[in-house]
């Protein structure tokens, strides 16, 4: 458990540093026979601040609770 706990901790800590990322996806705009038009956006994946915070929270109640063991 206290490695889960020292993991958990991580993921939090690097959850509220790094708010998301973004990854770019292309999008076809014209299919039409051979000629084609596409368009590449990108796509943002973000969570928010008190998600990282509440990991890192669990995870430090979980290396407590193994050190009391």
């Amino acid at each position: 458990m206290k490695t889960v706990g020292w993991v958990l901790i991580a993921i939090g800590i690097i959850m509220i540093i790094v708010r998301g990322f973004s990854v770019p996806v292309k999008k076809n705009i014209v299919d039409a026979g051979p000629i084609q038009i596409s368009k590449t956006e990108n796509k943002w994946f973000g969570w928010p601040t008190y998600a990282g915070a509440i990991i890192a929270v669990i995870g430090v109640v979980l290396v407590v609770v193994d050190k009391k063991k």
